[in-house]
C-alpha cells in the first residue's frame, strides 16, 4: 500500500472524514485490521481562509506547497488536497512536489461521466462556484456544465459552510435551505448535484434530493484508495 499525503485542515471536520473515510475504505477492499496509510499536514485553517477573503492566493498557495514538500520529504508519494476551494493553487502545489497531486474535480467528472449526466448542479463556496478553476475544469477537460445557484442563494451556502459546518455546527435550517437551493438547480435542469464542499456532506446527501448526488469527499477517497492500492 503506497503513502498518501493529505493537506488538510481546512477545515478540521472535513480532513476528519477523510481520515475516516480512507480507513473505511481501505478495510472494505483489504478486509481484517488493515487501515490507510497516511501522513497529515493540518494547517491553521484561520490563517488561510484570511488569505481567501483577500485574494491572497500566491501566498496561499506558497503555504500550501510548503506543506506538501514536508510530506513529501516524509515519505508521502502522492498528494490529497482535502479541499474543494484550494485546488485553486493546484498548480503551485503540482509544481512544488514530484509526487502526484490526486485532484479532486477529476474523480468526481469522471463518476458524473459514468452516471452518462453531463448538466450537474454545483454548491460549494463562493470561490468554487464563482471562479473557473473548478467549473472550468469540469468543462473543458471533460465536457460538463455546471449550474450554481443564483447569487443571494451562492452566498447563503457559502455563509453557512463558513460559519456553521466548518465549526462542525449542523442546523436543521441550513439543511432546509440546502434542499431547496437544490430542488431550484434540478427545477433549472441540474441532472445531478456537486456536492463541492468537503464539509456540505456532513449536512445534506443522496436522501436530500431526487437526482444523483456526487460527493466530492468520497469519491476522492476512493480515487486515492485506487492509487494507494494499485500495484
Amino acid at each position: 500500500m503506497k503513502l498518501i499525503g493529505i493537506l488538510g485542515g481546512m477545515s478540521w471536520t472535513s480532513s476528519a472524514e477523510y481520515y475516516r473515510l480512507l480507513n473505511e475504505e481501505v478495510a472494505r477492499r483489504l478486509g481484517g485490521l488493515h487501515s490507510a496509510r497516511v501522513l497529515l499536514h493540518s494547517v491553521d485553517f484561520a490563517e488561510v481562509a484570511a488569505l481567501q477573503r483577500e485574494e491572497r492566493w500566491d501566498e496561499a498557495g506558497s503555504l500550501l506547497a510548503g506543506a506538501a514538500r514536508g510530506l513529501e520529504r516524509a515519505g508521502a508519494e502522492a498528494m490529497l488536497l482535502a479541499t474543494n476551494t484550494m485546488h485553486k493553487v493546484a498548480p503551485q502545489i503540482e509544481t512544488a512536489v514530484n509526487s502526484p497531486l490526486l485532484h479532486i474535480v477529476d474523480g468526481t467528472a469522471k463518476a458524473i461521466r459514468a452516471a452518462g449526466l453531463k448538466r450537474v448542479g454545483l454548491l460549494g463556496t463562493a470561490f468554487t462556484m464563482e471562479q473557473d478553476f473548478y467549473t472550468g475544469r469540469l468543462r473543458d477537460r471533460f465536457g460538463i456544465d455546471a449550474l450554481t445557484p443564483y447569487a443571494e442563494d451562492r452566498a447563503e451556502i457559502h455563509r453557512i459552510i463558513y460559519d456553521e459546518l466548518c465549526r462542525n455546527e449542523l442546523l436543521e435550517t441550513s439543511r432546509t435551505t440546502y434542499r431547496r437551493v437544490m430542488a431550484d438547480l434540478v427545477a433549472r435542469g441540474a441532472q445531478g448535484i456537486i456536492l463541492g464542499c468537503t464539509e456540505i456532506t456532513l449536512l445534506v446527501g443522496p436522501a436530500d434530493t431526487d437526482v444523483p448526488v456526487f460527493d466530492t469527499t468520497r469519491l476522492h477517497v476512493q480515487a486515492a484508495v485506487d492509487w494507494a492500492l494499485d500495484s
